[in-house]
C-alpha cells in the first residue's frame, strides 16, 4: 500500500530490509544506519582512503571480492595479523590501507547491497558522522516532499532470523533525522518519533553501551568497537554507495 512509503514527508523512517525496499520505491535518497557496527565500520574505511564494497554475510563474499580485485573482510575472530579487516572499526583504524575492501554484514551491508539496485544514491550513517550526513543531504537538496530521504536502522537478527529493533540504530537514525529537522517536506510521523528516542536519552554514549548490542560487543572483547562507534560528531566522512561502492561525497 502506497500509505505504507509515508507520502507527503521530506524525511521518513523504517526499519531492516523491507522498510528499505519500501522507502527505496519512493525515496530520492536512502540512509542506511548499522551502528554496531557496518556503518561504523564503512565510515572509518572510507575516512582512511578504501573503497567500501557491501555484501549479504556468507561464504561468497570472498569470491565476489576476488572478481572486483578487492580484499575480503572476515568476522571479528576470524582477524589474523597478516588478515586485520574485519567488521571491526577499531581494527580498521589501523589494518593497512587497501584500495577496494568487501565488507560483508547480515544487516547493513545486505541492505546497502539491496538498495543500491535502486541506482539511487545509499549514504552510510553512523553516530560519529550522523550531523555531516544531514548537512550533506540538505545542501544536495534533498528533504522536500518530491524529493524526500528515507532513513533506515537496520536493526539486529533474532536466533531466527526476524528482525531485532535495536537501541543504537534507532538513536543513530535519530541522530540523522535531528540533522534534516527543518527540511522543506518536513518529517513523517515515523520519523519524529525516532527523533523523540533521541530527545529523552541524555547520555547517548552510555546507552549505546549499556544497550543489549553494546554488552554483547563488550563482554565478547571488542569494548574498542563500542568506543569508536559512540564518538558521536567526530567526523565529516559522507560515504555515498556508488557503481557498487562507497567512497566519499
Amino acid at each position: 500500500m502506497a500509505v505504507y512509503a509515508q507520502p507527503g514527508s521530506g524525511a521518513r523512517f523504517d526499519w531492516g530490509l523491507t522498510g528499505a525496499a519500501e522507502l527505496g520505491r519512493v525515496c530520492a535518497a536512502l540512509v542506511v544506519v548499522d551502528v554496531l557496527s557496518f556503518t561504523t565500520a564503512v565510515e572509518v574505511a572510507v575516512g582512511r582512503g578504501m573503497r567500501v564494497h557491501p555484501f549479504p554475510w556468507g561464504e561468497q563474499a570472498a569470491e565476489y571480492a576476488r572478481r572486483v580485485g578487492a580484499v575480503a573482510a572476515v568476522g571479528r575472530r576470524q582477524m589474523t595479523p597478516e588478515h586485520p579487516w574485519s567488521l571491526s572499526p577499531a581494527a580498521l583504524r589501523t589494518a593497512p590501507i587497501v584500495e577496494d575492501l568487501v565488507l560483508p554484514s547480515p544487516n547493513g551491508s545486505a541492505i546497502s547491497a539491496a538498495a543500491s539496485a535502486t541506482g539511487l544514491p545509499v549514504v552510510a550513517a553512523c553516530l560519529r558522522n550522523s550531523g555531516a550526513v544531514g548537512r550533506w543531504l540538505r545542501a544536495q537538496g534533498y528533504g522536500s516532499a518530491d524529493a524526500p530521504v528515507g532513513v533506515v536502522a537496520a536493526g539486529e537478527r533474532w536466533p531466527d532470523g526476524s528482525l531485532r529493533p535495536c537501541v543504537e540504530d534507532q538513536l543513530g537514525a535519530a541522530s540523522v533525522l535531528d540533522a534534516l529537522s527543518g527540511v522543506p517536506g518536513g518529517l513523517s510521523v515515523e520519523a519524529a518519533m525516532a527523533l523523540a528516542a533521541l530527545a529523552s536519552t541524555p547520555d547517548v554514549p552510555a546507552a549505546v553501551r549499556g544497550c543489549v548490542s553494546g554488552r554483547e560487543l563488550t563482554e565478547g572483547g571488542f569494548a574498542e568497537d563500542v568506543a569508536v562507534a559512540v564518538d558521536a560528531g567526530v567526523s565529516e566522512v559522507v560515504p555515498v554507495l556508488r557503481q557498487g561502492y562507497f567512497s566519499a561525497a
